[in-house]
């Protein structure tokens, strides 16, 4: 009952099935692709072997060139080996051997010349002496009057290295400087800091002057008893309003002190650095991304606005008024995007920020008094 219901089954479920059954799938012969692939190596080899193999039957080619013949006269003439070759003198430097040759030949003897004028001889000296006069000079008179290849111009790399290397040679193994006595016991010497504060700001659109005020009492560097610079002193300095791009410190230096009494010391612009020691300070930058955008932008918006008006049935007139005016878009966008990139970063130095004065000469002062 269930073997000849299962065949049943079977068959309505063939009959139910929502899906259509699978193509058969359709597989090559490993015979017929061995076959195939040995005839064609066979055909290969085959071919190869022909191609390869000697034609005894075949007519010599004609030469390209004359085989068998004497050899030319100038290639006669010449020596059979490098041990008959003539022997060379030193070489001589550049493309001026045979002047130098011709200035160390001896004059050839003359017979006895007529009687000369005296201005005729001295013309006759000076041109020998020019003749016989030397072309060059020795390597140790060009060491001796070095003279820079690039006056004038921008260093070249490697320069200073090569001539520090080429330099002559200092042989002291003594130095012939002495200890010098300090010029004054009131002294404030070289490598001393002194501590300021900036009282106004700095902005780098335009050059100009900034005041700062010492922070900190300073003493005399020898015994550190003497009060040389009060707190609330006065600095006055200059700062450098040419900034390339990509700068982002601010050089400043310090050219006059002013005491709390009046007295004033002039400093030959001495080195500003911030509170780490390093040159220059450095607080906000300002590079103009806002009006770089703005003028490329501005240059699509105009390229963009030249090219919505083209069409494929405007006349030769419209399409020339059309190339005109976009050209003339793209060079006012190109200016303007030229103009937004040549402008320098503007740097800020904001009123407060601490600042140090660098000594880098003696300082004769005097203690203060009030």
């Amino acid at each position: 009952m269930s073997a000849a219901a299962h065949p049943r089954e079977r068959e309505i479920a063939a009959d139910l099935r929502l899906r259509a059954a699978r193509p058969p799938v359709a597989r090559l012969s490993r015979k017929v692709l061995l076959v195939g692939t040995a005839t064609a190596c066979v055909a290969i080899a085959g071919a190869v072997a022909y191609a390869m193999a000697a034609r005894p039957g075949a007519a010599s080619r004609p030469e390209l060139y004359a085989v068998g013949g004497p050899p030319p006269e100038r290639l006669a003439a010449l020596p059979a080996d490098y041990a008959a070759a003539p022997k060379l003198g030193p070489p001589l430097p550049g493309d001026l051997g045979k002047p130098i040759l011709a200035a160390g030949a001896p004059a050839p003897t003359m017979g006895a010349a007529p009687s000369a004028s005296p201005e005729q001889q001295r013309l006759v000296q000076e041109g020998e002496a020019a003749r016989t006069s030397r072309l060059f000079a020795n390597e140790a008179e060009l060491r001796a009057d070095p003279s820079p290849s690039n006056v004038g111009g921008e260093p070249v790399v490697g320069q200073g290295a090569r001539a520090v290397l080429d330099g002559p040679v200092d042989r002291r193994t003594v130095s012939p400087d002495r200890l010098s006595a300090p010029a004054s016991p009131y002294l404030l010497q070289a490598g001393s800091v002194i501590p300021a504060a900036l009282v106004s700001g700095i902005r780098s659109d335009l050059p100009g002057q900034v005041l700062g005020q010492v922070t900190q009492d300073v003493f005399d560097s020898v015994t550190g008893r003497f009060l040389l610079i009060p707190q609330g002193s006065k600095l006055i300095g200059l700062y450098d309003s040419q900034i390339a791009n990509g700068q982002r410190r601010v050089l400043l230096a310090w050219t006059r002190l002013i005491l709390p009494n009046g007295k004033s010391l002039v400093l030959e612009k001495l080195p500003a650095g911030d509170a780490a020691g390093y040159a220059g300070l450095e607080d906000q930058v300002d590079r103009h991304w806002g009006a770089l955008f703005g003028a490329a932008t501005l240059s699509t918006i105009l390229g963009v606005g030249a090219e919505l008006g083209a069409g494929y049935r405007d006349s030769a007139i419209l399409r020339a008024l059309r190339l005109g005016t976009s050209d003339t878009f793209n060079q006012v966008g190109q200016q303007a995007v030229g103009r937004a990139l040549s402008i320098p970063p503007t740097l800020t130095i904001r009123p407060g920020m601490p600042v140090r004065v660098l000594v880098a000469k003696d300082l004769v002062l005097e203690p203060y008094s009030g």
